[in-house]
């Protein structure tokens, strides 16, 4: 569990989880609006090499970028309830990282292994913890824990 008191340590955050990921990783990112889930990208973003300005795919649904790995920025909440509007094994397979805001609203879509990263406000910053689901997101938070 980490804490952040400003904007800058929760990109920090997201740059030590961006340090461990490799292909196929995928990371639902759950928290309130405004919570702070594409800051938190943003810190993953810059872990990956990536130097584009990472945006919030709320309209877009997805955004993609380059860097070292592919990273892949979905944001589910405008088609939690229809999740065939966009083709999921795309990103979850495909050669990058995945990172899902609102990723709870698949629920059943979800693959059998990835890292929950949920963001609480908490008093004037953030409180981020996980949960692990598989084995390969259990050995990416004791990476993420050092």
């Amino acid at each position: 569990m980490f804490y952040s008191h400003n904007e800058a340590e929760l990109i920090a955050i997201g740059s030590r989880i961006g340090q461990s990921l490799q292909a196929q990783d995928v990371l639902i990112l759950t928290g309130d609006l405004g919570a702070g889930k594409t800051t938190i990208t943003k810190g993953i973003a810059k872990a990956l090499g990536i130097s584009q300005m990472i945006k919030s795919p709320t309209y877009t649904i997805v955004r993609e970028y380059e860097g070292d790995l592919p990273l892949y920025h979905l944001d589910v909440y405008r088609i939690g309830d229809d999740p065939d509007s966009i083709d999921l094994d795309d990103f979850l397979f495909g050669d990058g990282v995945t990172v899902i805001e609102w990723g709870e609203l698949l629920a059943k879509n979800l693959p059998s292994d990835y890292l929950e990263v949920i963001i609480d406000k908490s008093g004037d910053g953030r409180q981020v913890s996980f949960k692990t689901r598989g084995k390969r997101s259990k050995e990416l938070l004791g990476s993420i824990n050092g």
